[in-house]
């Protein structure tokens, strides 16, 4: 079945798709301004503005009309009178108000989409892996790279480069670099800062490859540790591997979560670890399944999920080590490889 047909099984009515993600998943389209009406017969009507007309048109899986380029304004009087589902955490309120004073009664729907986003097919998952394997030799060459001297901004540019000369042009999100007590934040602004010799400087970063994303962090030493920080990276791998360990067909999220969160709790460092485990990966960065305590997701076949456990202390620094996991029929594979031995950098 296609992704239109597998979507049109779970419709009650039609659904209009506007989140640009869902509708390029759908249709192949990428665009800032699009919409696709899913019927529950398996019909799909794909509406965009001149600026996307030809690329819309080229589709075969679809019928195409073309819009204003307020797309909602205009879909406002083409739907009047039809009772249609919209995507109720994507559509804003203002542009529901516009489909129901234009005629058109919606029925509110959730994730639909997304929980088929969530089984990557053969195509992403060769998107997926080849986005894996330039993190795994950017990661590399960074280990290479000088860090003391450099200011955290300088680095992260020198990041951008490396993907580039790797294979990727273009960066799945601004990457992190975060070192000393920057590295106490989990999402650290980068700062203009000279990184300093003998502490921990936490590494996040991702490219993209046909769209779909990678999200790996390592953790390098500048130095010579203080015991706290060399014990904290000790306790983070040793919880990012139980954690890994866990991901499984039908393991809930918040199981999974609890296998390396019980680790940095018996370690004494239970509150210092305050985000999730991990989260969905593909052509958002964040997507379906969730892996952390509030968790209603149940790890399935064909999940890419990252596992990234991390201890953040406040004026001293902080550790995260993450890996991009499959999760598949016997268990799961391990999407990155870059060492996660402790290393130390000039």
């Amino acid at each position: 079945m296609s992704r239109i047909e597998r979507l049109a099984a779970l419709l009650d009515e039609p659904l209009l798709v506007t989140s640009v993600v869902n509708v390029r998943y759908l249709t192949g389209l990428q665009s800032s301004n699009a919409a696709v009406l899913v019927a529950p017969e398996g019909e799909a009507t794909l509406y965009t503005d001149f600026r996307y007309a030809e690329k819309a048109r080229a589709i075969d899986a679809v019928r195409f009309e073309q819009t204003a380029r307020a797309v909602v304004g205009d879909l406002a009087t083409r739907l009047a009178g039809r009772t249609i589902g919209i995507e109720g955490h994507v559509l804003t309120v203002a542009a529901q108000a516009q489909l129901q004073q234009g005629g058109v009664e919606t029925v509110a729907r959730t994730g639909l989409v997304e929980r088929l986003r969530a089984i990557k097919e053969p195509a992403e998952l060769e998107s997926i892996r080849a986005a894996a394997a330039i993190s795994d030799q950017v990661f590399g060459a960074l280990a290479e790279e000088r860090f003391t001297g450099r200011t955290e901004r300088e680095l992260a540019w020198r990041i951008r480069e490396l993907f580039h000369e790797h294979g990727s042009s273009e960066s799945a999100f601004d990457s992190i670099v975060a070192a000393a007590e920057n590295g106490a934040s989990p999402h650290a602004d980068v700062r203009d800062a000279e990184i300093p010799a003998n502490t921990l400087v936490t590494v996040d970063a991702g490219c993209r490859v046909d769209g779909y994303a990678s999200d790996c962090t390592r953790t390098f030493a500048t130095g010579d540790l203080p015991d706290e920080l060399a014990r904290a990276y000790a306790v983070c791998l040793e919880a990012e591997l139980a954690g890994l360990a866990a991901y499984a067909p039908g393991i809930s999220g918040r199981d999974a979560d609890a296998a390396a969160r019980e680790v940095i709790a018996a370690a004494g460092w239970g509150e210092m670890f305050g985000h999730g485990l991990g989260h969905g990966i593909g052509l958002d960065v964040h997507e379906l399944p969730s892996v952390r305590p509030e968790s209603t997701d149940t790890l399935e076949a064909g999940n890419v999920a990252s596992c990234e456990p991390g201890i953040y202390l406040p004026g001293v620094g902080g550790v995260r080590i993450e890996d991009m996991v499959l999760v598949t029929d016997e268990g799961s594979e391990r999407l990155t490889s870059a060492s996660k031995e402790l290393t130390t950098v000039r």
